[in-house]
């Protein structure tokens, strides 16, 4: 097994993937900016390595830094977590000129599905259900306003390079084509550094399903079951459960076999995740893969009693899956806390947290990196904690989620868990009736001054 691994990331998932670690006996080496001196993950790692100042790309993007941190503390491994170099492909490529592991997908893979167009174009070869839309590129307007015919209005621009809904643009008639287009290639270019687009038919009413996957190096693919991230808002995730209150077990054999696969077809290796929209007839479409461990991984784990940290471990080491697909025996739910203003339009609130009570009992999990005195900086996500919370059955985890969320008391900064606390009591979210465009119609009411 692996002496000792590396951590490429910050907060609350590099201390995730340290306790894994701990309890597998491997050493681990954090990494941190100045900003994250006084950070959770670099007190509790054997050893600690400041990289940079608080920009991320002079610090957590900056690849030599890394390197060499991992190499003056002789680590034979290096975790990234999620986002920063996750999914970076020169960056798993360097790691492997300098026999150093990258508990991630190699070079090749993360090219082959990082690049949405041909991400879809990988998985139409496979057989595996796509959104109808463009080939590949879009190679200029007069290209996109065929396409757009071909496919029929309503229809979505999105870019090639895109993530965190960037460089996305829904057209429902012909007259906004033009705007959407120059609009969407300009938001990429300047996110992105590249502003080729793709264009997908728009799918109404659709629900954001995902199926956790894991391969390994014999090519031998298994899936973890589904998880509902369809409360979103900007194209960012708020809340998750599984399993999805709109599931079926015919829906979840069919939606399961599909990203088995896609992750045999191209012999995937490593944790990840095949990303669907359904439509309200539980027709389901390819959308993106995504070559990393997600931030929602916590509520697989909890209904199904599996360490996919471990796991990942395991399998970048050479040591084959049992090959058994899995289903949710439990419900559980997470809610993703952010320093955010939510009655100020979700401004981010940095800043010292005065006070900080946990909240906990019996089926309650709380995943977070801040402590009483803490300082979030102002530089990266504002995701400080995630809440989860797992029961019997659906009714059981909003009613231990809701006793959670009152249970938790962060001072000193705005967070979201009044947002969350509302969401736990909305008719159509009670009743699991909820689609990607829930967020356009909710409204957060404002507490009373009195």
């Amino acid at each position: 097994m692996f002496k000792k691994i590396l951590v490429a990331n910050r907060g609350e998932i590099a201390l995730r993937v340290i306790r894994t670690c701990k309890e597998m006996g491997i050493k681990t080496v954090a990494v941190y900016s100045t900003a994250d001196a006084e950070s959770l993950h670099v007190k509790f790692a054997d050893e600690a390595v400041c990289i940079g100042p608080p920009p991320s790309s002079e610090s957590y993007l900056k690849m030599s830094n890394i390197i060499a941190a991992a190499e003056i503390t002789n680590a034979d491994a290096i975790h990234p977590g999620y986002g920063f170099l996750s999914e970076n492909a020169k960056f798993s490529k360097i790691c492997e000129e300098h026999d150093i592991k990258f508990i991630g997908a190699s070079a090749d893979m993360i090219n082959r599905m990082g690049d949405k167009a041909n991400a879809k174009a990988t998985m139409i070869e496979a057989g595996v259900p796509c959104v109808p839309g463009s080939e590949g590129i879009i190679n200029d307007y007069k290209h996109c306003e065929k396409l757009a015919k071909e496919v029929g209005y309503p229809v979505m621009l999105k870019a090639s390079a895109g993530g965190g809904g960037k460089g996305m643009r829904a057209v429902w008639k012909k007259e906004n084509l033009k705007d959407a287009w120059e609009s969407a290639r300009q938001e990429s270019k300047a996110a992105f550094g590249n502003d080729d687009m793709y264009m997908e038919k728009l799918i109404e009413e659709p629900r954001h399903i995902e199926i956790q996957i894991v391969g390994d190096s014999t090519g031998k693919a298994c899936h973890l079951s589904e998880r509902d991230c369809s409360i979103q808002r900007r194209h960012q995730k708020l809340t998750e459960e599984v399993p999805s209150p709109f599931m079926t077990k015919a829906l979840r054999n069919k939606m399961g076999d599909a990203a088995v696969k896609a992750a045999e077809y191209i012999k995937y290796e490593g944790a990840g995740t095949v990303e669907f929209l359904v439509d309200k007839h539980r027709n389901f479409y390819f959308m993106e893969m995504n070559t990393r461990i997600q931030v929602e991984h916590p509520i697989t784990e909890q209904v199904i009693d599996f360490d996919l940290i471990r796991e990942q471990i395991l399998v970048a080491y050479g040591v084959p899956i049992s090959g058994k697909n899995y289903t949710p025996k439990l419900h559980s739910i997470e809610c993703r806390i952010n320093a955010e203003d939510p009655f100020n339009d979700f401004r981010p609130s940095p800043g010292r947290i005065t006070t900080l009570h946990a909240p906990g009992g019996h089926g309650v999990r709380l995943d977070t990196h801040v402590y009483a005195g803490y300082v979030i900086p102002p530089y990266y996500d504002s995701m400080i904690a995630k809440l989860i919370t797992t029961a019997q059955t659906r009714e059981e985890a909003i009613n231990k989620m809701k006793r959670a969320l009152d249970e938790f008391v962060i001072e000193g900064i705005k967070t979201t868990i009044p947002f969350h606390r509302q969401l736990m009591e909305d008719p159509d979210y009670l009743a699991g009736n909820y689609t990607t465009k829930f967020m356009e119609d909710f409204v957060i009411e404002k507490p009373s001054d009195n």
